[in-house]
C-alpha cells in the first residue's frame, strides 16, 4: 500500500517533468483548457483549477476542500502522459494493459469486486449513480455505461446482474491508448475511485 510520502515525491517528479514541457501545447493535448492562469480539469463530479508552474490543486466550487494527493497524482499524470489524437475505438480489458498483470489483484479488489457487490444486485442504483457523472448508456451486459473520466480517456463499466442461477458480474474496459497515458497503477486507482464515487452517489 502506498504511504502518503510516496504520492508526494509522485506528484514532486511529475511536476519537475510537466514544468520542462510547453503547457499551453500540454492542455491542448490533454483536451483541456487554460482560464484566467489556472488549467481548468473536470475528475467525476468535481472541478479543479490548477497553477502553473506550481501545479497547486484548487476546487473551483470550494477553495476550503482538500483535493486528495492520489488524484492530484493521477490527474498530473494524466497531464505529462502521451495523449492520442484520437480514441484507437478497441476496447480493451485490464489484463490486455501492457504490464498490467502485476497489479490485477489491486485492480479487481479497488474496483471490480466493489461494483459487483454493490451494483450486482442494484442495476436501479447504478443508472442513477452514472446519470449523476460524464456518462453515456451503451449496449453491453445487462446494463453499461461509459464515463470520460478525462477527456482522453474514457471507462467502460458494464454489469451483469444477479438472478437465482447466476452471481453478478461486471467487466472494466478502456480505449486501447490509455497505456500509453497513464501506468496500469494509476489506472487500477482511477477505476476504483470511479467505482467509490458511483457508490457514494448510490447511498
Amino acid at each position: 500500500m502506498a504511504r502518503i510520502d510516496d504520492y508526494i515525491n509522485a506528484k514532486k517528479i511529475a511536476v519537475k517533468d510537466l514544468s520542462q514541457k510547453d503547457i499551453t501545447d500540454v492542455v491542448k493535448k490533454s483536451g483541456l483548457e487554460i482560464k484566467d492562469n489556472f488549467i481548468i480539469i473536470p475528475f467525476l463530479n468535481r472541478t479543479y483549477k490548477v497553477n502553473y508552474p506550481d501545479f497547486e490543486f484548487i476546487d473551483f466550487s470550494d477553495a476550503s476542500m482538500e483535493v486528495p494527493i492520489q488524484e492530484q497524482v493521477l490527474i498530473s499524470h494524466y497531464l505529462s502522459g502521451e495523449k492520442p489524437e484520437f480514441f484507437s475505438g478497441r476496447q480493451v480489458t485490464y489484463r490486455e494493459v501492457k504490464g498490467a498483470s502485476f497489479y490485477f489483484g489491486p485492480f479487481v479488489k479497488r474496483a471490480v469486486d466493489p461494483l459487483k457487490k454493490v451494483f450486482g444486485s442494484n442495476i436501479k442504483g447504478f443508472i442513477n449513480a452514472a446519470e449523476k457523472l460524464n456518462s453515456k448508456k451503451i449496449s453491453a451486459g445487462d446494463t453499461g455505461y461509459e464515463f470520460l473520466i478525462f477527456p482522453k480517456i474514457p471507462v467502460q463499466l458494464i454489469i451483469w446482474e444477479a438472478d437465482d442461477e447466476f452471481a453478478a458480474e461486471a467487466n472494466i474496459l478502456f480505449d486501447s491508448t490509455i497505456e500509453n497515458i497513464l501506468s496500469p497503477e494509476d489506472i487500477a486507482w482511477m477505476s476504483g475511485m470511479l467505482v467509490y464515487r458511483l457508490m457514494s452517489f448510490s447511498r
